[in-house]
C-alpha cells in the first residue's frame, strides 16, 4: 500500500504566490484564500479539491482510491 503524502504546494491562480499546506485526510477542500493577493480560488472544473487544481500533490482521497467517490461527489 502507497503511503498517503499530506503535504501539498498550492500556487495561487491570480498572483502566483506559493504555500506548503497540510491537507485534510478526510475531506476535499473546496476553497483556499491566497495569502500573496487575498482571492480566493476554487477547483477548476471536473477537480474535487483547490489542491487538485493548484496543488503539486492530489488530495489524500484522490490518491487513496483514485478519487472515485471524491470526483463523484464535486460539483
Amino acid at each position: 500500500m502507497t503511503e498517503i503524502v499530506l503535504e501539498s504546494t498550492l500556487t495561487c491562480p491570480e498572483c502566483g504566490y506559493v504555500k506548503t499546506e497540510i491537507m485534510p485526510t478526510d475531506a476535499c477542500q473546496f476553497f483556499h484564500d491566497c495569502r500573496g493577493c487575498g482571492v480566493v480560488f476554487k477547483p477548476k472544473p471536473g477537480d474535487c479539491c483547490v489542491f487538485c487544481s493548484y496543488g503539486t500533490v492530489p488530495c489524500p482521497p484522490v490518491q487513496k482510491d483514485g478519487g472515485i467517490a471524491c470526483r463523484s461527489s464535486a460539483g
